[in-house]
């Protein structure tokens, strides 16, 4: 391939993704906004009209505040590559420091700078306009910008060594450096997963024992039937920050933790809870998590390997409007190129792997309704799409692209068609 034929690939790719997921996205919206005046019938008795439009303008805002991002980052990414954004930067680190190990860190650190301060504006006008307008932000200016500073500093802490062990790789062990990189970067994975709970995640929230005594017995004694263990059963401060309510497993093996938001607690009876942790361990009883992170690790080793092969090929250099180092290692370059562009080549698995994401959703509601009784996840459900604005009424081509979960109009009805079966 030449450099030439390198970049009209490139070029080709990116702007069918901008046009597809534009098109996609005016879709969304056309649809959602055709049909915000009425409540869809199944949902009629359970679902205000004032909700329902609520639902339905915020899920405009997104998605048009996603337009927005998607144009966006396509244009940091063409500046980046073709208009000679990373050629400049490394430059610029060749200039102050000798090429190695110490130039390439600090290429990559520049980098990561920049790209978060030009994301700073959106994640700003996300947080304290669109979230504000649709009373979902909790947060203040200073709790946002402490979390920025902890997410960075815990960045760097974590990032450097690790950088400096894949770099390290990439130049020291030879041509199947890309192999003993994944056995690490798959090993320092596992030991993150082991170490967030305690040591991480409350650098951020509060985390305090389940202290409702009835909701603790009924989460212990699905737990048990279901054949499962948990470290502890853990509150959640979520609402310090936003309105939006969850619940989720972390950790590792016998380590795992049950943590609920205290968003989550107050909107749901204790019977609703129970069926939304059902839904959850079901994704546990089907192995859904394994399965993830198997597939997750093999296309992190095909990752590797590509980037393995094109970052020996010049053209991969200057079809992307970056000049290679000839007396020096272009290592760091070659990463973060591969990372910048990775997304144009693989946006058309996109509809694949939520396919695949919404299959395991409906059976772990199966699961649930299975363990609990079907009419509480549904009922769960339905606070929970009505509590975070979800519409009703998604486009069915977008959801089909999109949606890692099933819209509501396909999940509830086979929630309670499975409960009605098991009667």
């Amino acid at each position: 391939m030449t450099s030439t034929s390198f970049t009209v690939l490139f070029a080709v790719l990116l702007l069918s993704s901008i046009l597809m997921n534009g098109y996609l996205a005016l879709r969304q919206i056309a649809h959602v906004m055709r049909h915000r005046h009425q409540v869809p019938q199944a949902f009629v008795d359970k679902v205000t009209q004032a909700a329902h439009e609520k639902a339905a303008l915020y899920t405009v805002a997104k998605a048009q505040n996603g337009l927005i991002s998607l144009l966006m980052g396509a244009i940091v990414l063409v500046a980046w590559t073709l208009l000679g954004g990373l050629q400049l930067l490394n430059q610029a680190s060749l200039y102050w420091l000798p090429s190695g190990l110490i130039q390439q860190i600090v290429l990559i650190l520049a980098f990561s700078f920049i790209s978060s301060f030009i994301d700073l504006p959106m994640s700003w006008y996300q947080t304290f306009v669109l979230e504000q307008k649709f009373g979902f932000n909790k947060t203040t200016l200073k709790l946002w910008l402490q979390d920025m500073l902890k997410s960075s500093l815990v960045g760097l802490v974590i990032g450097v060594p690790l950088l400096a062990v894949v770099l390290y790789f990439m130049e020291s062990m030879g041509t199947m450096w890309w192999l003993w990189t994944w056995v690490f970067w798959m090993s320092f994975n596992a030991l993150l997963m082991l170490i967030y709970p305690s040591f991480i995640a409350p650098l951020f929230n509060k985390f305090a024992p389940l202290e409702d005594e009835n909701l603790k017995a009924r989460v212990a004694a699905l737990m048990q039937r279901s054949g499962f263990s948990a470290q502890g059963f853990y509150v959640m401060d979520g609402s310090r920050r936003s309105a939006h309510a969850n619940a989720y497993f972390t950790g590792f093996g016998a380590g795992k933790r049950v943590v609920f938001y205290d968003t989550l607690l107050k909107q749901l009876s204790v019977d609703e809870v129970e069926a939304v942790l059902a839904h959850e361990l079901g994704h546990f009883k089907h192995k859904h998590i394994t399965k993830r992170l198997i597939s997750m690790g093999l296309m992190t080793l095909a990752g590797f390997y590509v980037l393995g092969y094109v970052m020996q090929q010049p053209w991969f250099y200057t079809g992307l409007g970056v000049m290679p180092v000839l007396d020096g290692s272009n290592n760091a370059l070659a990463l973060l190129l591969f990372m910048l562009v990775a997304p144009v080549f693989t946006f058309m698995f996109t509809p694949l792997m939520t396919m695949m994401s919404r299959k395991d959703e409906f059976q772990a509601d199966a699961y649930a309704a299975s363990q609990t009784q079907g009419q509480y996840l549904v009922s769960a459900l339905l606070k929970l799409y009505e509590d975070n604005a979800s519409t009703l009424t998604p486009d069915p081509l977008y959801a089909s692209v999109y949606y890692s979960h099933p819209p509501a109009s396909q999940r509830i009805p086979k929630i309670l068609s499975q409960q009605s079966s098991s009667l």
